[in-house]
């Protein structure tokens, strides 16, 4: 099975939204696998009209008409961004629901319908095409648009969305609250509860992003096992659960339960075989193999030792900050002499946009970022972005790459970051980090992380554990840089 991450959850101005679609896919295309781009289709339960949600009915009914007026062509633009081998795209349309909460419906198939109905299972029943339900932002107040998990229905929702713009669903205790002013978390909706209760899915992340770029970082994504990168393959990972959560970064995890894959339902056996291999992007906090949402093994940052001087590191270049909310253009390179580039992961961002606020208006190119990795073989990569100053003192609008280099720490490292050189040895950044500055004041900067060794991102947990009918095992991990993967369930089948 290969590794894929993509984006099946994302808005721009197909309905209520910004940025142009077509857009929106190309710039995907440049650091995702797969995406589809969702528009918001109808809200059978909308709040009654009085004059604090006046604007709220309107800018939504306008982005339903707008989309159903204009739904063949942007399943057209879907359809001609598929490329199978090189970029996938699903079909993807909306229904915000008060009481069942919000579900977005995915498809392969480019005769996908707008259908409408009182609950998801009834735009299900009415769809002729291929489509699954997935229910997103689920940990908002029942009756305010959290999941309502008493009518949860795993036939159509084989996964959950439990990251994304809005924060994290996962439990009371993850990090990522919700502060989007639809309200706090509440516990009792979080993907820990559904499962506490006997629900049964897969864990997914998406962006839920406003402004027409999809895998913007930091805002979520998925990660598929899949046999080649095309419809078919995807799609099918995704029904049978072979999937899991991102914040952002791409930490590569294979989750074994005796021999069968994430996602997996299985028949008992007494015993129980786990195996949790992980690369992630930094170094890790800690790892946890739950059964029955207890942990059985743990791996914390103390237990990653240093096994050598040389081997493989993962460096971290990000670039951003500065006091403009105009567009800053970056143009970088790195070469690496003694050693090799074996990989290069792309953390690009969007703009920050959740949803239309009164009064907001933005450009159809608002999403025209222009990030690429124009250049990249085993000595050298060149790559282009656009920043944004920070949104707020906690909030990131930064855009990085994370470089796996094979070397040493004699490994000599020549950067141009805008125009600014410099050379610095792996040894450098071993113990610290290194910044700069392009101007004298409030200015645009760069970051060159701290080198992570391999022997802190990379390892492999094992054991055993008793299991009965009924009983689930899932892992997550969590590194020091706040990035997170959580991964999907195995099940056994009850009796």
């Amino acid at each position: 099975m290969n590794i894929y991450f993509g984006d099946i959850h994302n808005h721009c101005n197909i309905s209520y939204g910004y940025g142009d679609p077509g857009i929106a896919l190309r710039e995907a295309k440049e650091h995702l696998d797969f995406c589809s781009i969702t528009g918001h289709a109808h809200w059978p339960d909308i709040y009654k009209r009085n004059e604090d949600t006046g604007f709220i009915i309107d800018f939504h009914q306008e982005g339903f008409e707008k989309l159903e007026k204009n739904w063949a062509q942007t399943r057209k633009i879907v359809a001609e961004a598929n490329a199978e081998g090189e970029f996938i795209t699903f079909q993807s349309f909306e229904m915000h629901s008060s009481k069942y909460g919000d579900h977005h419906f995915i498809s392969p198939d480019d005769t996908l319908a707008i259908e409408k109905g009182e609950s998801p299972g009834e735009v299900i029943d009415r769809l002729g095409s291929r489509a699954i339900a997935i229910p997103h932002h689920i940990a908002y107040t029942s009756g305010y648009r959290g999941i309502s998990w008493k009518d949860f229905n795993e036939n159509i929702s084989p996964v959950v969305e439990v990251y994304s713009k809005h924060g994290c669903g996962m439990s009371d205790e993850s990090s990522g609250e919700y502060l989007h002013t639809m309200g706090p978390r509440d516990g009792r909706n979080t993907a820990i509860t559904g499962l506490a209760h006997g629900k049964r899915f897969g864990f997914v992340g998406s962006t839920d992003h406003h402004a027409g770029y999809p895998g913007s970082y930091g805002d979520g994504l998925t990660a598929v096992l899949a046999d080649k990168l095309s419809r078919e393959s995807i799609w099918e990972a995704i029904l049978a659960r072979r999937t899991y959560a991102l914040t952002g970064d791409r930490i590569r995890c294979k989750f074994m339960v005796n021999d069968s894959h994430m996602g997996s339902f299985l028949t008992p056996s007494g015993k129980a075989s786990v195996t949790f291999e992980v690369e992630a992007a930094s170094f890790v906090d800690r790892a946890i193999i739950y059964k029955n949402l207890k942990p059985i093994f743990v791996k914390y940052r103390e237990d990653f030792h240093d096994a050598g001087t040389a081997g493989e590191y993962k460096i971290r270049i990000e670039v951003g900050w500065g006091r403009k909310n105009t567009p800053f253009s970056w143009e970088n390179s790195i070469s690496v002499k003694d050693g090799k580039i074996l990989s290069v992961d792309k953390c690009f961002r969007g703009r920050s946009v959740l949803a239309p606020r009164e009064g907001e208006s933005h450009p159809d190119d608002v999403n025209l970022m222009g990030h690429r990795v124009e250049t990249t073989d085993r000595s050298h990569v060149n790559w282009k972005c656009t920043t944004f100053r920070n949104t707020t003192t906690r909030h990131s609008a930064t855009n990085a790459v994370i470089l796996s280099v094979e070397g040493n720490p004699l490994t000599s490292l020549d950067l141009n970051i805008n125009g600014k050189k410099m050379n610095i040895f792996i040894r450098d950044i071993l113990e610290n980090s290194i910044s700069g500055h392009l101007q004298e004041y409030n200015s645009e900067a760069f970051l060159i992380h701290k080198a992570v060794p391999a022997a802190y991102y990379r390892f492999k947990m094992e054991g055993d554990t008793a299991v009965k009918p009924g009983d689930f095992i899932h892992a997550e991990i969590h590194q020091t840089n706040g990035q997170s993967a959580w991964i999907s369930p195995v099940f056994f089948e009850r009796k």
